[in-house]
Formats: structure tokens, sequence, C-alpha cells
């Protein structure tokens, strides 16, 4: 049973105890909090509206009642996406002109977890301000409730074609080369609402799609991370259907995972720079990922003459950086793709839609695209955090013992080796009770060892 309160939105478990799992109540209040911030960055004007979707998993319905009732108690007009993934929300705050939104899924988690994630009128996460402020409210009960004559009114619109056309309306997807491939898809869609949108994108763009764990029932067959342990069913299927490549979509849609045309993963961190490199090639300018992402990235930026900027880890950290340097592309090494030009968020569709039409352009498979990038390998680990655990003097003791390496200390603490071409990164998640810790090296060995040293570092203290 948990729950986790953060500037990353509110999550937790479905079932149990107050202040122990992610309850209705908590539902309410945070959704309350939500509509006194929205209300109070509109400028108080006499009526707000709020964009509310969801993933597919089981608690989904019963929290989105929750929501949209409270919203409407609150005096806010609600307008429901119903089931649609992370980016066709985000976009749809910006197409309706809402003051906010709110997509109900835990991402990655298992299917015991629902989260409201919260978004600003620009269709973006918030930012650490309003989120603490957000936090404020809601702990101390701040907001209240409309009078009746005032109660928020609420409509029902599906969203997912408006996002499908803008994906294939940007300048840089190649529908017709696209087209002409006659590519063959291998769709793990974990059972959740990109087993809706993807093979939609995917039919628009002419793909022949093969579907498995489609049905969007919230009951996912395997973990839904789309890691490559968890994604053994589809790399079998690639191969047995001689399928020119896989793909992988979280619960709501906003991480993408390859499988070559082998059977073989293309690597998370790989489908941010696989869709860099083509972007790039029309598009010189600036990239950014976090702190945790392969140092990939950087490379293929700079050897096409372009700036690579790190950012803390976090979406709305990466958006910030991107604003800042003017980036191209960005995103984060969890197979996050952002393209400015289409909005501010992490989204699957745009990163399917570039890579395919990058292997279109260039007349190669997916392996032969993986055999050009630099060889990195990341080994991504995690320590389960007991009560009382002081992680920042963890944190300063790793600092200290690795004083006499290259220490970055914005996000957790980096520590660079052999220069940077091995680094670890350790950190506290936002989203869990960990500490997720991070290493690459151009090699398993030295990845893992690395991995493991500071593992072992951070159990002895």
């Amino acid at each position: 049973m948990t729950l986790i309160k953060s500037i990353s939105g509110i999550r937790g478990t479905i079932g149990g105890e107050i202040g122990e799992a992610f309850t209705p109540l908590d539902i309410v209040k945070f959704t309350s909090a939500f509509a006194w911030l929205i209300k109070k960055r509109s400028g108080e004007r006499s009526r707000c509206k709020v964009v509310v979707g969801r993933d597919a998993r089981i608690s989904g319905e019963m929290a989105d009642r929750i929501v949209c009732g409270t919203l409407m108690a609150c005096g806010v007009d609600v307008i429901n996406a119903g089931m649609a993934s992370t980016p066709t929300v985000e976009m749809a705050v910006v197409f309706e002109r809402a003051d906010g939104g709110i997509i109900l899924t835990a991402s990655h988690n298992p299917k015991e977890w629902n989260a409201l994630k919260l978004l600003n009128e620009k269709g973006e996460f918030l930012n650490a301000a309003d989120g603490e402020e957000l936090l404020t409210v809601a702990d101390g009960s701040l907001y209240s409730f409309a009078e009746v004559e005032n109660l928020g009114v609420i409509t029902y619109k599906d969203f997912t074609n408006q996002h499908i056309e803008a994906v294939l309306s940007h300048p840089l997807v190649n529908t017709e080369a696209i087209y002409r491939s006659g590519f063959t898809v291998v769709l793990d869609a974990v059972n959740s609402v990109g087993g809706l949108v993807i093979p939609a994108l995917l039919e628009a763009l002419g793909v022949n799609t093969i579907k498995i764990n489609c049905d969007p029932d919230g009951r996912f067959p395997h973990n839904p991370e789309p890691l490559p342990e968890h994604l053994t069913q589809l790399s079998s299927t690639v191969v047995k259907e001689r399928a020119d490549m896989g793909i992988a979509v979280d619960p709501d849609v906003d991480r993408l995972a390859l499988i070559t045309e082998e059977g073989n993963p293309f690597g998370e961190e790989y489908t941010l720079v696989a869709a860099a490199d083509y972007v790039l090639k029309t598009r010189k300018g600036s990239t950014v990922s976090n702190l945790s992402s392969s140092r990939a990235l950087r490379d293929i930026t700079e050897s096409a003459g372009g700036s690579y900027h790190p950012s803390a880890v976090g979406e709305v950290n990466v958006v910030e950086m991107m604003k800042k340097v003017n980036a191209v592309i960005g995103g984060e090494g969890n197979g996050g793709v952002i393209m400015p030009d289409l909005h501010y968020g992490r989204d699957a569709l745009i990163g399917i839609a570039l890579i395919l039409s990058h292997l279109a352009i260039e007349k190669c498979t997916l392996s032969q695209l993986r055999k050009r990038y630099p060889v990195y390998v990341s080994s991504k680990n995690k320590i389960d955090l007991a009560p009382g655990i002081d992680v920042d003097a963890i944190f300063l003791k790793i600092k200290e013992l690795y004083s006499k390496h290259r220490v970055n200390d914005t996000d957790g603490v980096k520590i660079d080796f052999d220069d940077e071409r091995m680094w670890v990164h350790l950190r506290k998640s936002n989203t869990e009770p960990i500490i997720r810790v991070y290493a690459e090296a151009p090699d398993t060995i030295n990845a893992n060892n690395l991995a493991n040293k500071i593992l072992s570092d951070i159990k002895n203290l």
C-alpha cells in the first residue's frame, strides 16, 4: 500500500487505508486543490474548463467519475476525453483552449496503481512552484465548492483522430515514403489505450499491423514497463511473422520501445537517438535529454554540428531546458520523444512516425540503423527505500567518496568517469519509494561493474 505526493502528481496503489493508499478521498482532495489552482491561474474567471482523460487500467473508470464529479462540484466545466493517451490529452488542452488537464494514469506502474497527472493551460506538466502550491492547498483544505447554480457541466469528446492528424501533418513525417515501404509491424500495447490509438496511426500510414495485447481492458499481460525482459512475446512474434519491427508502448503511450526485425531490442535509450538523428539531418540545432539518458544523443548531436544540453530528470525539466536552448528535439532515455513543434510532451505517436520516416527514406532495416550509432550499454537498477532512510545523507557521503571525479548534484548525484564515457547517476524517484541507480559504459561488463560498485557503496552506507 503506497501513496506518493510530489510535484510530479499524486500516485499510489488502489485499495487500503487513508494515508497509505490512493483512495477516493485523495482523488477528491487533490482534484479540488487543482481546481483551486487553475482558477487562480486563470485570474478568477467566472468559468474554467479542464480536459480529463485516462488510460485503460482497471481503476480508471472509478477514478474518472470521481475526478469529473469533483471538478463539477468546484464549478469547473469538464471535457471528458475518455480513454486517451497522455500525449493526446496534452494536445487536447491546447485544442480546446482549456485551463488545464488531468490524466488518470500510473504510466509504467502495475495494474494496482493509478495517479493524477496534472497539466497547465499549455498542456504541460505543472512546474515545481505550482506543484508545491497544489500540495499546500490540498493539505490545508484551502479549496471550496460551488453553489448549486454554478456547478460545472460535462461534455464528451474523442481527440484521438485530431492527434493522429497532427502527427501526419508534421513536416518531417514522410507519409508517402512510409506508405510505399509497405512495412509490417507487430504491436504490443500491454492491453491499454495504446491498443486503440497506435493501430489507428499505423493504418493511416499504410502499415500492416499485427496486434498482440491490444485489448484495452487494463489487465496487463506482463510488467507494463517496456523493457526488453518484458517484451519476449513481442520479440518472438516479430521473428515468427517476419515483420520489419516490433513496437511496444507503456499504458499511457508516452514511452516507445522498439524490437528489430531480428527480434533484438533496439534499446529504449536509442529510441530518442534514432529520432534525433533523423531530425538533425534537416534541422540543425540543440538537443536535450535528462542526466540519466545515454551519452549517445550528445555524440550524434555534436557530430551533426549541434549542441547537447542535459537537464534534471522529469519531463517538466526536460521541457524547460528545451525551451531555454530552443532545442529541435528532446526527450528522455526511457523511450520518450518530444517534438517541440508538435507539443512539449513525450509522445510515442510522433516517435513512431519519425522512425518509420527515417527507415523509409534510408531504405534500411532497424538493425542496420542501430549499428550506425555509438555503442553504450546501460545498467539500470533500483534500491527499495525503507521508512526513515535519509537519502540526502547517503548522497552527500557518495559525493565525498567520489570527490576526485567530476560530480554533478543538479539532480541527485551523477559521477563521470573516463572522460564521461562511463558514468553513474543516482537519484530518488519522484514516483516510487526507491533510489534509482543508472550506469553507462561502452560495454556490459564495465556498466554492470560500475553499477554494482555504487549499489554496494549505498547499501553499506
